[in-house]
């Protein structure tokens, strides 16, 4: 059985994938199989995708028919998928070499069913912004703040069923989803170190400030199935957790 399914959307970040690709190709743990769900809806850079698919046989191309967006693209690898952990990372981002030995040696260590590691935010450029720690998380941790970057998380598939899955939003989806395995119980144990690095770039959806906004209401109101009120006291309480991220890594 393989041991790491690795779930790629792809949708118009051609700058960045041959280093995100590079990254986990690169991975010291080489048991794993990848699947890039080409997502853009047109075969703009379907040929692209493909010659890098073509580059080792371990990477297996999803194509979309439509958009769908990155939640229900994962959902498509998921399903497809044959690991015994799922990991993700988007289009952008890029791994350290040992990522995926040191995360699964220490869910091994611990028992863990979900994990997420420290990381790093770089611009377009790459440079360096900011730092991320990761820290142990329960529901009620995660109500007050996302602090889990979904690059660096990894998840036993059996936890994946048919209302586990992510959700159809533009932003926030992973949210979503998080917050649903932690309402069972599920704790998102923490690795310290930096694994990971996540890159703010002007295309991601993630940097739309009144998109965030809209959809962490739907979190709450849709998904969390709260009142208006306390859905609208939880956006603010995200907000200001968000803010003062920003603020501490300036």
């Amino acid at each position: 059985m393989t041991s790491v399914s690795i779930i790629i959307p792809y949708y118009k970040k051609k700058k960045f994938f041959k280093k995100t690709i590079t990254s986990v190709l690169n991975q010291s743990f080489k048991d794993f199989e990848i699947f890039i769900v080409f997502d853009e809806g047109n075969n703009k850079n379907l040929e692209f995708i493909k010659q890098i698919s073509r580059q080792d046989e371990r990477i297996k191309l999803i194509i979309n028919k439509n958009n769908f967006g990155a939640g229900i693209s994962r959902n498509i690898g998921i399903k497809k998928s044959i690991g015994k952990f799922i990991a993700f990372i988007d289009a952008d981002d890029i791994w350290h070499k040992d990522k995926l030995n040191k995360q699964l040696k220490f869910m091994y260590n611990k028992k863990s069913v979900a994990s997420h590691t420290s990381y790093q935010i770089i611009n377009e450029n790459g440079k360096v912004l900011s730092d991320r720690p990761a820290k142990q998380l329960n529901y009620s941790d995660l109500l007050n703040s996302c602090d889990i970057g979904l690059s660096t998380v990894m998840i036993k598939k059996i936890l994946f069923q048919k209302n586990i899955l992510f959700p159809n939003l533009k932003t926030k989806e992973d949210y979503v989803l998080w917050l649903k395995l932690s309402k069972k119980g599920i704790v998102f144990d923490a690795i310290e170190t930096n694994l990971a690095k996540w890159r703010s770039s002007k295309l991601s959806l993630s940097s739309s400030t009144i998109q965030k906004i809209k959809d962490a209401f739907l979190v709450y109101s849709k998904y969390e199935k709260l009142s208006m009120s306390i859905s609208l006291y939880r956006v603010l309480i995200l907000s200001l957790s968000y803010i003062k991220k920003k603020i501490k890594n300036i």
